[in-house]
């Protein structure tokens, strides 16, 4: 989260490393989609070499320069020194490494989940911020803020193998559910980037509102949610076949913080932060059907996969024994 990016109020240049004014709360709300990120439940692995890795919740500390680990029972069990100004997080799907974005030092550091160790240091571009990673874990995308592109880690040797140009100030980045592409936010240049992962190059870029920066896809990789704020105080929806807008949904406030779709695609939460609420689109009709007032500053949504803990599921009538009716 996976995470797994967002950013921006209204200010149109991009993030200083000053911990105070008007990009305090970038810091703050992708910190926050770190912390979602890290915790999706790492695949058992199918390697006699490896145990598997316990779902623990990885979670960037900006200020400290560190992540802190935390297991089942919300026990801080490992604190991992990395970069400087850690944010972004994503862990691969057969949970063995977590990567991290170290936006003030230019680099992704790269966790070892068994020993919570930092195994390897990549450079990338300057003021990386958001990361994602392929489904077959062979590649992690790096959105770098201050460079205008992505680096392309490939994670079997944890080097740089591609660098592709976007647009300003990229974000947000989510891959779609086959792997083929990356959808990219600009929050500088207003559009989004698509990348062929394949080829590595961009073969779309879309137009969409201001400042974009965070992004989903639905679970079929239809549809792409791109969160646009200030002025337009909108969401972009994104036809991933035609790579068109073909919807804009308005949203009373500023969006400031992240978007998170259903597990069966059917509602899409946003985080709304002017307002401190988080509004619920129904992506059938692409209209905003519920407002759920929350804390001061929402920054980032994540959705538990099926239907919850406290889903009961339905248990069958037993047949009538012969005789009864």
């Amino acid at each position: 989260m996976h995470l797994t990016d967002p950013a921006g109020k209204r200010a149109r240049r991009g993030p200083g490393p000053n911990r105070s004014g008007p990009w305090a709360w970038l810091r703050a709300c992708v910190a926050g989609l770190a912390v979602l990120a890290g915790l999706a439940l790492p695949a058992v692995s199918s390697s006699p070499a490896w145990a598997d890795p316990s779902p623990d919740a990885y979670v960037t500390n900006f200020g400290s320069g560190n992540v802190s680990v935390i297991d089942t029972t919300n026990t801080v069990v490992a604190t991992v020194p990395v970069g400087s100004g850690p944010q972004g997080v994503a862990i691969t799907p057969n949970g063995r490494r977590a990567y991290v974005t170290n936006r003030t030092s230019n680099t992704v550091s790269v966790i070892d989940t068994r020993t919570n160790t930092d195994v390897a240091t990549v450079p990338v571009g300057a003021g990386p911020i958001g990361i994602a990673i392929t489904p077959n874990g062979r590649r992690a995308y790096v959105t770098n803020f201050g460079s205008g592109n992505v680096s392309v880690i490939d994670t079997t040797t944890n080097t740089v193998v591609a660098t592709v140009p976007v647009g300003a100030g990229p974000i947000g980045i989510a891959i779609t559910p086959n792997g083929r592409r990356a959808y990219v936010t600009n929050f500088g240049s207003g559009n989004v980037s698509v990348i062929d992962t394949t080829t590595n190059t961009v073969v779309a870029t879309i137009p969409v509102g201001t400042n974009p920066h965070d992004v989903a896809i639905t679970p079929n990789g239809r549809r792409a949610y791109i969160v646009a704020n200030n002025g337009t105080n909108d969401v972009s929806v994104i036809d991933t076949a035609t790579n068109a807008v073909v919807d804009t949904i308005p949203v009373s406030g500023f969006v400031t913080g992240g978007v998170a779709i259903t597990p069966n695609g059917r509602r899409a939460y946003v985080a709304v932060g002017s307002s401190n609420d988080v509004q619920v689109i129904d992506t059938t009709t692409n209209t905003v059907v519920a407002t759920v007032p929350v804390g001061a500053g929402p920054a980032a949504v994540a959705i538990t996969p099926g239907n919850g803990k406290n889903h009961k599921p339905h248990k069958p009538e037993e047949p009538k024994k012969p005789g009864h009716h």
